[in-house]
């Protein structure tokens, strides 16, 4: 009788430990292949850097894309693939993965071209109160950073507000407001407010 229950107490053993929950580098390591092993993003892919950024808002995010909330809408792709990516994620998976990566640190910067004076002009007008004077955001207003966020990832999300892909769902209250700003930002200008938010980074 020694035998069997041997092999059981090991098999519950065994499943024990694989039901342990998983560390957030574990957890992240998936997210590797788009965002970079450090959080750096990827041009390529289109994904953002999510190193240093803030906490709260890489854990709303990523509860919006899991819910729904964010991602759902057709014409979305790239929103519909995080979705699906962040599906299978727990409450608490999601917290360690925004403590994770909310201390890595922020990827370098990069001199954007563009019109600074105009640039700057915009983004004290447009963005500056919640974004923050250089673009590191501004927790209090639950505003995330966007300085070292690549310009391309930038223009399409502020297109994605103006096209109703994204702040679109009742649930989103910050993305919400967003919706509405974006709709003051001509696709034109943002190269210009991009490369301010770049230089200030770079003072």
């Amino acid at each position: 009788m020694s035998r069997p229950y041997g092999v059981l107490a090991a098999s519950a053993l065994l499943l024990a430990l694989l039901m342990q929950p998983l560390s957030a580098e574990e957890l992240y390591q998936p997210c590797i292949a788009c965002h970079g092993d450090v959080g750096q993003g990827d041009v390529t892919t289109g994904a953002p850097a999510l190193a240093g950024q803030d906490e709260a808002y890489l854990d709303r995010q990523l509860r919006n894309f899991r819910d729904g909330v964010r991602g759902s809408v057709a014409g979305d792709d790239r929103g519909m693939q995080m979705s699906a990516m962040a599906v299978p994620l727990s409450d608490s998976d999601i917290s360690a993965l925004a403590a994770y990566l909310s201390e890595l640190n922020r990827p370098p910067t990069t001199v954007a071209e563009g019109n600074l004076r105009n640039g700057m002009t915009l983004y004290q007008g447009n963005c500056g109160a919640c974004h923050g004077p250089a673009g590191e955001g501004n927790p209090s207003l639950n505003a995330p950073a966007l300085a070292w966020l690549d310009g391309a990832y930038i223009q399409r999300q502020i297109n994605n507000f103006q096209q109703g892909l994204r702040g679109r769902h009742r649930g989103d209250r910050y993305g919400r407001q967003m919706n509405l700003m974006a709709k003051g930002i001509e696709s034109r200008d943002l190269d210009d407010i991009i490369a301010h938010m770049r230089s200030r980074t770079r003072d």
